[in-house]
């Protein structure tokens, strides 16, 4: 007797989401050129499972990463709706950017590799993460706390570049030089102002 349809939907769902599983752990430990058999192997399914739910490595590399870059996005209203301020807000946010970036170090290889497959991925993070940069800046510029003229997508550039990890520059590293950044965007208290007029 067939299994109902609803089941074997259920079951693929399963399969995929292991897929996807298996996929990110890879990805962080060998990037995303990452043999599709050890993908296979972590999932517990055969290769061929694998390239019929993605047919090819740009499609399972968008997918693993969508998830991420969605929650990346979820952040930031959250963050503003909880924090004590707006800039403490993009502080956090920037924060979990950084996780983000240099974790899933697979992702700027995807980005930076030419492979025309993945352009959708850039514009993915573009479309999601941008807007939702922007409308942290755009609280915190409201508030006064951020100097004039800072758009998302320099400054995510900036983090980005500042995130490139390497044998004597790590994650904590990355995470003492965007901090540094972003005090630097960082309108100075109007008695500071006064007083380094001051002094000069």
């Amino acid at each position: 007797m067939a299994e109902p349809v609803g089941v074997r939907r259920a079951q693929a769902q399963r399969t995929r989401s292991g897929v996807l599983e298996a996929a990110a752990a890879v990805f962080v430990e060998q990037g995303v050129q990452a043999p599709v058999r050890d993908i296979a192997e972590r999932a517990g399914v055969g290769v061929g499972t694998v390239y019929r739910n993605f047919p090819t490595r740009a499609d399972l590399v968008t997918a693993v990463y969508r998830h991420q870059i969605d929650a990346c996005a979820a952040l930031a209203p959250r963050l503003l709706e909880e924090s004590a301020s707006p800039f403490t807000a993009l502080t956090l946010w920037t924060d979990a950017f950084v996780d983000f970036l240099v974790t899933k170090h697979g992702l700027g290889a995807a980005l930076g590799s030419g492979d025309p497959g993945l352009e959708n991925l850039h514009a993915l993070m573009l479309d999601t993460l941008v807007p939702a940069c922007a409308t942290l800046l755009d609280a915190c510029a409201a508030d006064g706390e951020l100097r004039p003229g800072i758009a998302a997508y320099t400054l995510m550039r900036a983090v980005g570049n500042l995130c490139i990890t390497g044998p004597d520059y790590d994650q904590a590293d990355a995470k003492r030089m965007v901090a540094l950044l972003l005090t630097g965007c960082r309108n100075p208290p109007s008695g500071a102002l006064h007083e380094d007029v001051a002094a000069e």
